[in-house]
């Protein structure tokens, strides 16, 4: 049912799909932004390296915090400027300290503040086409955000949390969830 491009679609043309991205977008970040700065002092109270945080994992194949981080951020850009159809701005994977994690948290939310709510009308029926080495995946907006967009945004978020969670910051669901 889901997949279904057209049947469902027509009940919510008027669907804000601006309204459903970007401020949780914007929200979530600044959430993961602040969880961050809890992990820096719990770094500073043990007197360990938070290089060590940024490095860390769940599990041996699963990416390290700093990765996280850096693909939250590329969801929350990606997913915006292709509902938008505005162009995405490329940023290099190679931040190394918190400082520089938490200037990418800034870019992207500069970036997705930046495009105008109105880029976003008739997005919810815009055709999204993802292609990644050998599959490619097409999608209308709304289900793209839905079933796509947002779901692997919030993995890459969540499971950031887990790990800092993991290693002993003192966070819980409203450092998760963000400022009400």
């Amino acid at each position: 049912i889901c997949e279904n491009k057209h049947s469902w679609l027509e009940n919510y043309m008027t669907y804000p799909i601006y309204d459903a991205s970007i401020p949780v977008f914007i929200r979530t970040l600044n959430a993961l932004d602040a969880c961050l700065d809890k992990a820096q002092i719990h770094a500073d109270e043990l007197k360990f390296d938070f290089n060590n945080l940024l490095s860390a994992r769940l599990a041996p194949d699963m990416f390290s915090l700093g990765r996280q981080i850096q693909i939250a951020c590329d969801f929350a850009k990606g997913v915006s400027a292709r509902l938008a159809e505005v162009e995405m701005p490329d940023f290099a994977d190679n931040e190394v300290s918190l400082a520089e994690y938490k200037e990418r948290i800034a870019k992207t939310i500069a970036f997705i503040q930046s495009i105008p709510a109105e880029k976003f009308e008739g997005a919810e029926s815009r055709e999204i086409v993802i292609v990644r080495k050998d599959t490619k995946r097409e999608y209308s907006g709304l289900v793209y955000l839905h079933h796509a967009g947002m779901p692997n945004f919030y993995f890459h978020v969540t499971t950031a949390y887990n790990i800092l969670r993991h290693n002993g910051v003192a966070i819980g669901k409203k450092d998760f969830i963000g400022a009400t």
